[in-house]
């Protein structure tokens, strides 16, 4: 799979490594052309110097053969010009922009580009933390309209020792997996939720509040 990505700094660095370990070619297009030069030192990638809002330059990376085009840069109408473009122009599957500015995130959306709001995701991630210390690895899917969780199971919470079919969650939600002392359980309606259980807990975004609530009993 060919990846494009537009931007710069170490996290864009360390993006496109993962990439390359799991064997995808990567365009990296950053207009600074120092740090052109040092990623083509650090990294097994093509470097293109120049503007990945430009449509010339989109071409030069070689928009129209790659799957997906990742637009990382601080600019919010830099990052939608260049989606759009490998979108329309160069037809490219799936085109992400980061968004910088929240609010942004559901233009992008309205507009037909994949929308990552860097900060929704954190201050979701902080706020749940801040509230539930049971509550790790918080992701969201489905281009944020589905939201993942995993819960691990105290003595606190409401439904430790009953089964899972004694729990109303909202229809949209729903406990995916249960880990038990290292083995995995596809949980049915008779299985038996236990303090210690982790529990993969999968709802549309709308509903995660609600479905953890009457998880936890709080």
């Amino acid at each position: 799979m060919k990846v494009i990505i537009i931007g710069g700094g170490r996290s864009l660095y360390f993006l496109a490594q993962t990439f390359r370990k799991k064997g995808h070619a990567v365009t990296i297009i950053n207009r600074d052309a120092a740090e052109c030069t040092k990623l083509a030192q650090q990294i097994d990638a093509t470097i293109v110097h120049g503007d990945g809002s430009d449509q010339r330059i989109l071409e030069e990376a070689g928009a129209r053969a790659a799957a997906v085009v990742l637009a990382a840069t601080p600019s919010d109408p830099d990052n939608l010009i260049a989606c759009q473009l490998a979108k329309t122009r160069f037809t490219v599957p799936r085109a992400i922009a980061l968004v910088n500015d929240p609010d942004n995130q559901s233009i992008f959306r309205q507009l037909g580009i994949d929308a990552i709001s860097t900060a929704l995701t954190v201050a979701s991630l902080i706020e749940q933390r801040a509230t539930l210390d049971q509550v790790t690895d918080l992701i969201p899917a489905g281009d944020g309209k589905v939201t993942i969780s995993e819960v691990t199971l105290t003595e606190s919470f409401s439904f430790a020792g009953r089964p899972v079919a004694e729990i109303e969650f909202p229809r949209d939600a729903l406990i995916a997996v249960v880990i038990r002392n290292g083995e995995t359980v596809i949980p049915r309606g008779d299985t038996e939720l236990r303090v210690g259980d982790r529990v993969l807990l999968v709802t549309l975004s709308d509903s995660h509040e609600r479905a953890l609530n009457i998880l936890t009993g709080e």
